[in-house]
This record gives structure tokens, sequence and C-alpha cells, in this order.
């Protein structure tokens, strides 16, 4: 059921971030990355908190699993690899051209019908090897053409209009809109165009996270858990072989992860804890050291996430530093019995 009455939407401020994670060149801080953090327990209480987590931020497309819910509310008619590939960012990889193609293929529909933005695969060796076989940008490459079909077919089902399905007027796009408020449990601030060129929503970090820990928690059987299964049960269609968001979901069990640009993830676990990251400069190399310790923080065994602390800075060829979260990060030791 959708909400009748989420909350006012976020402030649009400049968010007041703070400090999240140090660029160490031997002992010394060469850089900080400022951005903001949240952990919210099963019960939806934040447990944790750094930086500004109610500004409205745009989750760029760490907002896709609550689009592909939107879709399957709608009547998209997908589950498994493909339902997985719907709320991808994916790599380009023939798995993620290919999935494309058929779910275009199941709604009756060609490449041409996508309005995406032409690009290279993601992945930097399959676009190396895109280039080096002389092939251009297409809009099946783009790492957002399985939404894009998705959304098309689903616009097809429901007899809507396909030509300007991208439109945030159309149909499909007000019923995405309303399931991001309906998931982050707020109004959404202000509407801009993503770089694939979907509808953005700007939403908080606070309500990214409420979203997320809503999917995962979700009845079996519903939309919800739906995308959650088919996410986690297909992490390299969301993302690709090579990507760390797709090892996180390996390392640990039930966790459901999503990456966005300039420097947003998110992550929950069936129980509805969640953790929510933005990196205010968009630092890449920050993003999945600082989500790792929010979930350390949020009672995962660190010893899954010992992979995810970040690559070490390189001097001369040799490992000289790295990039280590702030202490505020550092796990709450657990009381000893006594």
């Amino acid at each position: 059921m959708l909400s009748s009455s989420p909350a006012d939407a976020p402030v649009v401020r400049e968010p007041l971030h703070a400090p999240v994670a140090h660029l160490l060149r031997s002992g010394v801080v060469e850089g900080i990355h400022y951005g903001s953090v949240v952990v919210l327990d099963g019960d939806g209480q934040v447990r944790f908190q750094l930086g500004d987590i109610e500004a409205a931020f745009y989750p760029r497309s760490a907002v896709k699993p609550l689009q592909a819910v939107a879709m399957l509310r709608a009547g998209l008619p997908l589950d498994g690899a493909l339902l997985s590939l719907a709320a991808a960012s994916h790599s380009g990889e023939e798995r993620h051209l290919d999935g494309t193609r058929r779910i275009l293929a199941l709604a009756g529909l060609g490449e041409d019908d996508l309005r995406n933005v032409p690009d290279m695969p993601f992945d930097p060796a399959v676009r190396d090897a895109w280039v080096r076989a002389g092939r251009a940008p297409s809009r099946l490459a783009q790492n957002c053409s399985g939404k894009h079909a998705a959304m098309l077919w689903t616009a097809k089902l429901n007899g809507w209009t396909l030509e300007d399905y991208l439109d945030p007027a159309h149909p499909l796009q007000q019923a995405v809109a309303r399931t991001v408020e309906d998931l982050t449990g707020q109004r959404v601030a202000r509407v801009s165009v993503d770089g694939c060129g979907a509808p953005l929503f700007s939403i908080s970090l606070h309500g990214l996270a409420r979203a997320l820990a809503r999917i995962t928690s979700a009845a079996p059987g519903t939309p919800e858990a739906r995308v959650a299964d088919a996410m986690r049960e297909h992490a390299e269609m969301a993302s690709g072989s090579g990507r760390d968001v797709a090892a996180l979901m390996r390392a640990v069990p039930g966790l459901l992860a999503k990456d966005g640009f300039e420097g947003v993830q998110v992550a929950a676990l069936p129980d509805g804890t969640a953790v929510a990251v933005k990196i205010a400069d968009g630092a890449n190399r920050a993003r999945i050291p600082v989500a790792a310790a929010a979930l350390a923080r949020a009672g995962v065994d660190p010893g899954l996430l010992t992979a995810f602390a970040g690559e070490p800075l390189m001097g001369g060829g040799e490992p000289v530093g790295s990039v280590r979260t702030v202490r505020a990060l550092d796990p709450v030791p657990t009381p000893a019995c006594v």
C-alpha cells in the first residue's frame, strides 16, 4: 500500500558534511574526504549518524532498486536475473547487453526504442575491448540500459506512450515518484535529470536508507522482496563481475547493496538494518571503505569486511598509505559478560 501522507520534503541547502575518511601517506594526513553517513537499526531508528543525513541530495543510481519496485507495482513481469538487470548500473558485459535485448524482445521492442544516452561500457577492461573492436557508443552499452528497457516494457503493458517515457510528467515517472515517496517516507524535494536521461528525485540520505530497509525487510512475494531477492541472487547482473558492490553482497550474507555516482552507497540486511553513505566530493575511493565501516558499526562482523578497507596508496610502485575511515566510524565494542 502506498503511504497517504509522506513527511515533508528534505530541505534544499548546502549539506553540513563532516570528515569521514583520511588519505594517509606514510603516516601524514594528505587529504580529507568529507561526507555523511547514517546507520539504521532493524526498527528504523537512527543508531549512528555523521555529517548531514537530512539535507536534500541526489541518490543517483542508488535509487534504482526503488525504481524497480515501482515498475513491479505497475505490472512489470520480471524476476531473477532480468529483474536484477532492471535495477542495474551494469558494466557493459555481454551478459548485460544480451539481458537488455531479452527484455526488449519480451516487450516487442528494439534498441532504437531506448532513449538513454549512448555510451561506452562502464567497466574499463570491457570498454577497452569495445574500443579495440572499433565499436561506437551505444544505448545498449550504457550502464542504465536494463532499467530503460524495463521502463519501456512497463509503459507498453499499461498502454502508456513510449517515445516520451522519460518525461517527469509521464504516468510511468509519476508512478516512480509516488513509490520513491512511499518507500523513503518523505516527499521529493526536487526533480532533475540523471546522466542516462531518466528523472532523478532528490531525497535525504536518511530517506534512502529507510527505503532500502523497507525493500529488504518486506514480506516474501511483494515487489520489494522480489527486487531484493533478484539483486542478491544475481549480484553480477546488477553491477558486474569485477565490481566492489557485487563482491560486498557476496561477502555479507543477505546484504542488498547499490552504488551511485558521486560517492553514494546504500546497503541493507533482511532485518531492516541499513546504512547509507554520501562522499561529498564524489570520490569513489572513499565510498566502499566508508560503507564497510558503517556496516561494521551496524553490527556486521568486521571479519567479513576486511577486503573492503580500501586500495593502498602507492608511491614509487610500493604501498605507502591508504584511505582510512575516521575514528567515529570504528565499531562500538561489545561489553564483555560478567
